[in-house]
């Protein structure tokens, strides 16, 4: 018998090809076609640019999660006034515009580009460039809610905000607002040393939730990821002096591979026990703005932190206690709940099927529990589970309590004074341009709110061109507002502009 040249054997492909998409090169960032592939039980993207050639990016650590999370995307809402329309299509007009499928769950302001630390990994590439007026923030704001009646949640960022000259009296007109919950992103360093204004935080109200950068313990960490190694004392002055004030605090750490990855479970336990501490959300690093050298293929993802949260707490939290946020898509975010008393700490999921009551896609009928219906037990569900959650608030209080009381978790006399004793995990995983995935995107639920009313979803924002030419017309803006002043002329901006190649890419 004659075997068969090798040239005439069939070999078979090394991954399951599960869907087609569309991504951007990493280096022009021109829009192409992506295959999202599942080898070795991981999930992959594999792109091919025209004139630079193919790209390949790990973009989940769990092809089964992956696959399985279809049934975690919740039907969109829809805002009351789109602000753009459809003319280039996604992700060049932006927005909204009626293309999108989600709502701004939260919107972000970043007030300024100035920052007080020079961070290696930071997308927003801060330095020099604006700082947007106590006005604009209003207009902003005012068009927010138009857009969306009552928006679920507004954070100041930057930059770092809290260097920004006017950021007291911004916080104070979002609280005047009909916004429900109005957050504060910093690195935390005025809070630290500034008695003053400190002492301005504190007479907000209702006080801003504070979503405070904290990476880890070690020094090495605090060197690779800031740029500076001995911070760790002055972050852990401002969370206690934030305690002292009263106010709710969730903490941020970037999680890079092969830096701080092992420091996750001490960050869970320090979250557990501190006062001001009501969640904790981590962050792959995605790698964006000066972040941009690393090896695609081991990136961090929401299912890699997730089972190290579970060696690295002993159990305290488990794989199975995280569920995908139905608002945006599955795979960007996942959080939990647990109920912490003292040492004791109960996640929700052990004892209400979250499940259940979250799966979108499954023709079957979910039950009552006792008193409550099916839709009330997934309302309530849904609230918690979603990008504008903020634990340590009435309303998280409230919704968790209610879910407490359908799992007969508590007792009705440990429910009033449920709110301190609720903490939140969760994981965000925003695209970078070797991950960026236009469906995804599609259903973002994060926005960028800009001067002229435009609501740019935070992952096109931050890798298609956005960012660079909102920076350099609001810096150009800046310049001709200061010198009307000095002529003592009126001064009417011009609204802002986008444009882009015929390839994609941002001019």
């Amino acid at each position: 018998m004659i075997s068969p040249s090798p040239n005439t054997v069939k070999q078979d492909s090394d991954s399951v090809f599960f869907e087609l998409t569309r991504s951007i090169c990493p280096v022009c960032r021109r829009v192409i076609d992506a295959h999202i592939l599942l080898r070795d039980d991981k999930v992959y993207m594999r792109k091919r640019c025209p004139e630079h050639g193919p790209f390949e990016a790990l973009i989940y650590g769990d092809a089964e999660a992956y696959v399985g999370s279809a049934r975690y995307n919740k039907p969109g809402t829809i805002p009351l006034k789109f602000s753009t329309d459809i003319v280039h299509g996604c992700p060049h007009d932006c927005g909204l515009c009626p293309d999108h499928q989600q709502h701004a769950c939260l919107g972000i302001i970043e007030v300024n580009t100035a920052c007080n630390m020079d961070c290696p990994l930071c997308f927003a590439d801060a330095g020099v460039g604006f700082n947007l007026t106590l006005e604009e923030v209003e207009g902003i704001l005012d068009h927010f809610v138009e857009t969306e009646g009552q928006p679920e949640a507004v954070q100041f960022s930057g930059g770092e905000p809290t260097i920004h000259p006017d950021i007291i009296p911004m916080l104070e007109a979002a609280t005047r607002r009909n916004i429900r919950r109005v957050m504060l992103n910093t690195n935390g360093k005025r809070i630290a040393d500034d008695d003053g204004f400190l002492e301005q935080l504190a007479g907000i109200d209702p006080r801003p939730a504070i979503y405070f950068q904290f990476d880890g313990f070690e020094s090495e960490t605090y060197r690779i990821l800031r740029g500076e190694a001995d911070i760790l004392d002055q972050k852990l002055r401002a969370l206690d002096r934030l305690a002292e004030i009263g106010c709710t605090v969730i903490l941020v750490p970037a999680v890079e591979r092969d830096v701080n990855e092992h420091e996750l479970g001490e960050i869970v336990r320090f979250g557990l026990k501190h006062p001001a501490v009501r969640g904790i959300t981590f962050q792959p690093a995605f790698h964006s703005g000066r972040h941009e050298d690393h090896d695609p293929l081991t990136r961090m993802t929401n299912p890699d932190i997730i089972k190290l949260i579970e060696a690295q707490t002993d159990g305290l939290f488990v794989e199975k206690d995280f569920f995908p946020v139905p608002c945006c898509f599955p795979t960007c975010n996942s959080m939990t709940y647990a109920y912490v008393e003292g040492e004791t700490v109960l996640p929700l999921p052990r004892f209400l099927k979250v499940e259940d009551y979250l799966d979108y896609v499954s023709n079957r009928i979910v039950p009552d529990l006792g008193e409550f219906s099916a839709e009330t037990i997934q309302t309530t569900l849904e609230a918690l589970w979603s990008s504008s959650a903020v634990p340590g608030t009435e309303k998280s209080g409230r919704d968790f309590a209610l879910s407490c009381s359908i799992c007969d978790l508590l007792e009705e006399s440990e429910l009033a004074a449920i709110t301190d004793h609720v903490f939140m995990i969760a994981l965000q995983d925003f695209l970078d341009p070797w991950t960026f995935n236009q469906k995804n995107v599609m259903k973002c639920c994060k926005v960028i709110l800009l001067p002229d009313g435009k609501q740019i979803p935070f992952c096109a924002y931050n890798n298609i061109g956005y960012r660079e030419q909102t920076r350099q017309q609001l810096a150009q803006r800046q310049r001709s507002r200061r010198k009307a002043e000095q002529e003592g002329l009126a001064f009417d901006p011009e609204p802002l502009t986008f444009s882009f190649n015929s390839n994609g890419a941002g001019k």
